[in-house]
């Protein structure tokens, strides 16, 4: 591999890692200061909201296919269906998001063969 993916890598690695890690700093820092402890009841709006925040704007770029294509949107539109009715039947995060996947994947396999 060139060394230039590796240097990509661990830029995208550390940049994950501070999303995660700066909020929780900042978060921790700023209870200590004002001696509450493990208190809940101060965080912050937009603290709150972050995280969902990533996933959605992850889930949305997730919906357009990389190569498009009619198998690829069919299986897109199929695989987010299925994520959603399983998430409405069990809600819960991961039996919805692997049974999306392998939906996704059967579609696609199924459509390669054709």
């Amino acid at each position: 591999m060139d060394k230039s993916l590796w240097v990509v890598m661990m830029l995208i690695a550390a940049g994950t890692f501070a999303m995660r890690l700066l909020p929780m700093l900042w978060m921790s820092r700023r209870m200590k200061g004002r001696n509450q402890g493990g208190s809940l009841d101060n965080i912050p709006t937009w603290l709150s909201v972050l995280g969902p925040t990533m996933i959605a704007a992850m889930f949305g770029t997730s919906l357009i296919p990389a190569t498009p294509s009619v198998v690829s949107w069919i299986a897109t539109i199929v695989g987010t269906l299925f994520t959603l009715l399983i998430w409405y039947w069990k809600r819960s995060l991961g039996l919805p998001v692997l049974a999306g996947v392998a939906i996704y994947g059967a579609i696609i396999y199924i459509g390669g063969l054709i």
